[in-house]
């Protein structure tokens, strides 16, 4: 396959699978989740969308898991957040309340499979992992300070904070 060629090409010696994505991004996970071969492990969920991710999330996320069956990337809204129904606003959350939820997101492996496999016949979206563990109800979610510079790159001008980002790791 052309990926393992780029593998072996540039030195990558981390990577022990590829597998292949699916329609959602829920497919996408329970796929890497199913390829796990172990019966028990700590499964970090991340998305390539975000490649200014730190070390020291890593690190944290790894130490979570030690203590919690759950764990979310997160930082602190300086927005404040609306909750809108037809174009009119519902409510305002008090921001103290609210974080802005970042990946990777972290499980232990028994826990995210069984929220696979709880959703494999349900015809619902979850936008992330962490929505599927709490619609089960299966354990807490610690959160993890996140940063502000793992940014998910959506829109053209996110590359343009990303490159300056980067210019200051150099």
């Amino acid at each position: 396959i052309r990926i393992w060629a780029i593998f072996r090409k540039n030195g990558y010696k981390k990577v022990l699978k590829v597998v292949k994505g699916g329609e959602t991004r829920r497919e996408s996970s329970s796929n890497g989740v199913n390829a796990i071969d172990e019966n028990e492990a700590n499964v970090l969920i991340h998305d390539c969308a975000r490649p200014l991710l730190s070390e020291r999330i890593i690190k944290d996320c790894v130490k979570a898991l030690e203590k919690y069956n759950a764990a979310a990337v997160a930082i602190p809204s300086s927005d404040t957040i609306i909750k809108v129904k037809d174009n009119i606003i519902e409510s305002v959350p008090k921001r103290e309340n609210l974080k802005r939820i970042q990946t990777p997101q972290c499980f232990r492996l028994s826990v995210i499979r069984k929220a696979h496999e709880l959703a494999e016949n349900e015809s619902g979206e979850y936008t992330d992992d962490c929505g599927l563990v709490l619609n089960y109800g299966l354990c807490d979610i610690f959160v993890v300070e996140g940063d502000n510079k793992n940014i998910k790159i959506t829109y053209p001008e996110d590359i343009c904070i990303a490159e300056k980002f980067l210019l200051q790791y150099n």
